[in-house]
């Protein structure tokens, strides 16, 4: 376990405490130093505080701190009064892991092949909510009515969740657009025009006492120059390095944090998980092309391979 001490002073230019309007708190910072190491530089303190990953650059569009749910948005991606070009929403490993989509963010996955895997094999994992169907967007929709109006018929879709994206990627889906919407509870009876478009997402942290530093005005960082490990607290007024106890203004001498080494190799444990569930899913939809399974054996194929605590190779 990590005992905190005081660290000795540093001089060091004190960390943003907001962006484009935005607060940035702990587990977050786009300074050296600044948050907690698994998410510091995880946005970037320019005009729209982009949110990088692998498939594009998202714009936050706020942050709920208590309920620990960032929002963002795709500039790039079609809405209901926009078709924009198709790409893949794509996290890194990391971050899929630390910061994936919130449950209650849909992927609605437009213009489908009627040969796509999902719709053939794993219709499952489409759902309707709120009442809603993803066959109304191609009537409700102006940017999508030219699917209807091209293939001279209803293309299939698909509302799914992060699960289905994070292990297939849209060429493999065989679908040309994707779109996500957010707070999905609250659209019944909400025509599509009117929902709220984004995705968001969700985080935790153990708890380090760095909630209760930042309501006392100071700041939760770490030391960059020893590997990551230290916590360290700064005020707004002192270019000091403090100690919990003299951050908090009580006794947290002794204090002890869940340990960071613990901690990453819980991250590690599930990257690997990430990494084995995604050659497993993709092993099924390359064999489900070839042999000629039921739909009772792909369906308990896929239920064991999305559950890999119970998948036996």
């Amino acid at each position: 376990m990590l005992t905190l001490l005081p660290l000795p002073a540093l001089t060091f230019s004190l960390c943003h405490t907001s962006c484009n309007n935005i607060p940035i708190n702990y587990p977050f910072g786009v300074d050296d130093g600044c948050g907690a190491p698994q998410y510091c530089k995880m946005l970037n303190c320019s005009t729209n505080l982009p949110f990088i990953t692998p498939s594009g650059t998202y714009e936050v569009q706020g942050i709920d701190y208590n309920k620990k749910t960032p929002t963002i948005y795709d500039p790039s991606m079609s809405t209901c009064p926009i078709l924009q070009p198709h790409h893949d929403f794509d996290m890194s490993e990391i971050k899929s892991v630390i910061i994936p989509p919130a449950p209650n963010t849909v992927f609605t996955l437009l213009n489908c092949s009627r040969d796509s895997s999902v719709l053939n094999h794993y219709r499952s994992l489409c759902f309707n909510f709120s009442g809603h169907s993803c066959d109304e967007l191609y009537d409700s929709c102006i940017s999508f009515r030219l699917f209807h109006l091209l293939s001279n018929n209803t293309p299939p879709c698909c509302f799914t969740g992060y699960d289905t994206v994070k292990y297939m990627s849209m060429n493999i889906l065989d679908c040309t657009h994707y779109m996500t919407v957010y707070n999905t509870d609250g659209l019944l009876g909400v025509a599509p025009l009117d929902w709220i478009y984004g995705i968001k997402l969700s985080y935790s942290v153990p708890d380090t006492g760095c909630d209760r530093c930042g309501r006392s005005g100071g700041t939760c960082g770490f030391d960059e120059n020893v590997s990551n490990e230290l916590i360290r607290m700064k005020t707004e007024t002192d270019d000091l390095e403090l100690s919990l106890q003299q951050c908090n203004g009580q006794d947290m001498s002794s204090m002890r944090l869940k340990d960071l080494d613990e901690l990453e190799q819980q991250i590690e444990s599930s990257l690997e998980k990430v990494r084995t569930r995604k050659v497993m899913f993709l092993f099924l939809v390359l064999i489900s092309q070839f042999l000629l399974f039921t739909s009772e054996d792909l369906q308990f194929l896929l239920e064991r391979c999305m559950n890999y605590q119970s998948f036996v190779v």
